[in-house]
């Protein structure tokens, strides 16, 4: 499927519309002379929210790494030399 591709003279007088269509995830090529010289794409939203079951079907698969090897990962990835949080 193809972008459509619309004008930047479209894009200043049909904003309004453009930006509609965007927030309900329509994206666009935009185009200056013939030229293309941008798109116009909706941000991806993650979603914040996991249900229990969606997480463990998620979890599966995943390989375990023992506690050790969890211990040691957040080991390395922790400052230990810092003696407050303003010191980071």
């Amino acid at each position: 499927m193809s972008t459509p591709e619309i004008t930047q003279r479209d894009l200043r007088s049909k904003s309004r519309e453009i930006m509609d269509a965007v927030e309900h995830g329509q994206s666009f090529t935009v185009t200056r002379d013939g030229h293309r010289i941008g798109q116009l794409v909706p941000i991806r939203r993650r979603r914040r929210f996991v249900s229990r079951q969606e997480f463990a079907a998620m979890s599966r698969n995943v390989p375990d790494a023992g506690l050790e090897a969890f211990r040691a990962d957040q080991d390395a990835a922790a400052d230990h030399e810092a003696t407050s949080a303003y010191d980071q």
